[in-house]
């Protein structure tokens, strides 16, 4: 199977579509990018008529502020869709930065190929229609829970959050995030040394075990089933 249909099938956009719709009605309106690590993909203030899958690599979506410190929204890796949020807008432009972690490959499609009569048979466009309204219906909770985050003072508070999601989210106590240590650091907006610190300070309690990004929740935030739909 060609490796780029492969994850288009792990898109939620195209997740469960018959693999010869994949191959005849969209993997060939799709152009092949390849960026190398910290090519801007989309600038603030960007026109962005397209959309996106990462086939290769992670793409980070950021605010880079004046003072030069960033904060992370998403890290988004194969089978993710990029741009979906920005193509149904007005004015179509971008309000944050898409950054390539590493080496980074995606397939682009033109915008209008959600969007517009024509592009796809009619039935096919208005399933991909309903799909996209279900992952914005998403991408718009995870957004709110990262405000439940950040509105917490305390750096512990914000973590327990954030593992507490993760956890329900997963229906388990052990899973993996989709961050490094630096990522995590800049999704919560902390220091990272400090975050560092307090996830020792944390397993030492006996709050959690953790190893690079696998983390074990153990007795700290259950039963919090409000953060299950992240």
């Amino acid at each position: 199977m060609n490796p780029a249909l492969s994850v288009l099938r792990q898109c939620r956009l195209f997740q469960d579509l018959p693999p010869e719709v994949l191959a005849e009605e969209i993997l060939p309106r799709g152009r092949l990018r390849d960026f190398d690590k910290q090519s801007v993909l989309i600038a603030p203030g960007d026109r962005v008529d397209w959309f996106a899958v990462v086939l290769r690599g992670r793409a980070q979506i950021c605010q880079i502020f004046s003072d030069g410190t960033s904060s992370l929204m998403d890290a988004l890796g194969p089978g993710r869709a990029l741009g979906t949020d920005l193509i149904g807008t007005r004015s179509l432009r971008s309000p944050y930065y898409a950054l390539a972690a590493g080496r980074l490959q995606i397939l682009q499609f033109p915008g209008a190929l959600l969007l517009e009569p024509g592009t796809l048979p009619e039935a096919l466009r208005l399933d991909l229609g309903r799909r996209l309204l279900a992952l914005l219906s998403d991408d718009n909770l995870r957004k709110h829970y990262r405000l439940a985050i950040l509105s917490q003072r305390g750096l512990r508070d914000r973590v327990l959050i954030y593992l507490t999601m993760q956890a329900e989210r997963r229906g388990t106590p052990t899973f993996r995030i989709p961050f490094s240590r630096e990522e995590l650091a800049a999704f919560l907006c902390v220091n990272r040394s400090a975050l560092s610190h307090e996830l020792s300070l944390m397993e030492q309690e006996g709050l959690i075990r953790f190893r690079k990004n696998e983390f074990t929740l153990l007795s700290a935030g259950r039963g919090r089933s409000t953060w299950s739909a992240l």
